[in-house]
C-alpha cells in the first residue's frame, strides 16, 4: 500500500467517524475506499468492521452528557443489540453476500419515513395519555435486535435505521436518541469485530484497521461536537439525506 493510499483510507476513517456519530452510514465512505484501493470485499467488509470500533467509542463517549440519567433504557437495550449482532456477524461468515442485498434498501427507506413522520407519530399515539403506549418497548425491542443482525452483517445504515426506530417509538429528545444509537452501534461493531477477531482472523487486513480506528477515532470526537449543537429538525435533515445516499448507493452502485 502506497503512502497516499494510506492517507485515502485514513481520511475516509475520519470522515465515517464524524457520520457514523452524527447519523450512521460511515460504512458507505469507507468500504468503497477500500475497494476502490484493491482491498478483497469480504477482507475489506471486515477490516473496516474492526476498525470503525475506535470512532463508535469516541463518538459515544461525546454524547455521554445526552445519556445522564439513562442507565436503565440502555440496560434494556445493549442485549438486544448484543445478540442481534452475533446472529449478523454468523450470517456474514455463513450466508453469501447477495443474501440481504434485496432487502437493505427497503429496511433504510423505511426508516427514513420513520424519521420523518415519527414526532407525528408520536402525537398520535400518546394523544390523552401522560406515558408511553405499552407496546412501543416490546415493538422497539425487537426492532434494536433486528437492527443488530443487520449491523453484525454489514453495517452501513444501521443508524439511520436506529434513529428511524427510535423517531416514532420514543418521546425522548433526538439528541438523546442519537445517543442511544452511538451506544448500541458501539455493540453491534464491537460484538462483531470480536466475532472477526477470533473466527475470521485470516480475512483481516491489520494495516487497514490501524487507519480507520486512527481516522475514526478523531472522526468520532469531531462528530460529537458537531451532531450535539445540531437542532432536531437539521438532525432530522441529516439523517434523511445520509438515508437516501445510502439507498442510492446500494441499489445503483451496488
Amino acid at each position: 500500500m502506497s503512502f497516499w493510499s494510506a492517507v485515502a483510507i485514513a481520511l475516509a476513517g475520519t470522515a465515517a467517524g464524524m457520520i457514523n456519530t452524527i447519523v450512521g452510514s460511515g460504512t458507505l465512505i469507507t468500504f468503497p475506499t477500500l475497494l476502490f484501493f484493491g482491498v478483497n470485499p469480504l477482507a475489506a467488509n471486515v477490516s473496516n468492521t474492526v476498525g470503525l470500533v475506535a470512532g463508535g467509542a469516541s463518538g459515544a463517549w461525546g454524547y455521554r452528557h445526552e445519556l445522564t440519567g439513562q442507565a436503565p433504557t440502555v440496560r434494556r437495550l445493549i442485549p438486544l443489540s448484543f445478540i442481534g449482532s452475533v446472529i449478523g456477524a454468523a450470517l456474514l461468515l455463513i450466508l453469501p453476500p447477495s443474501a440481504f442485498n434485496a432487502i437493505v434498501p427497503a429496511l433504510i427507506g423505511i426508516a427514513l419515513v420513520l424519521v420523518l413522520v415519527g414526532p407525528r407519530i408520536q402525537a398520535w399515539a400518546s394523544r390523552d395519555r401522560h406515558e408511553q403506549p405499552a407496546w412501543h418497548a416490546p415493538i422497539m425491542g425487537v426492532g434494536v435486535l433486528v437492527a443488530g443482525v443487520y449491523g453484525g452483517y454489514f453495517g452501513a445504515a444501521q443508524g439511520v435505521l436506529l434513529m428511524g426506530l427510535f423517531s416514532a417509538l420514543s418521546s425522548e429528545p433526538l439528541q438523546r436518541l442519537n445517543g442511544y444509537k452511538n451506544v448500541l452501534a458501539l455493540v453491534v461493531n464491537l460484538v462483531a469485530a470480536v466475532l472477526f477477531v477470533v473466527f475470521a482472523r485470516e480475512h483481516i487486513d491489520w494495516l487497514v484497521v490501524v487507519l480507520i480506528a486512527a481516522g475514526s477515532a478523531l472522526g468520532g470526537v469531531l462528530g460529537a461536537r458537531v451532531g450535539r449543537r445540531l437542532p432536531p429538525n437539521a438532525l432530522r435533515a441529516v439523517i434523511v439525506v445520509i438515508g437516501i445516499v445510502a439507498v442510492v448507493k446500494l441499489i445503483w452502485f451496488p
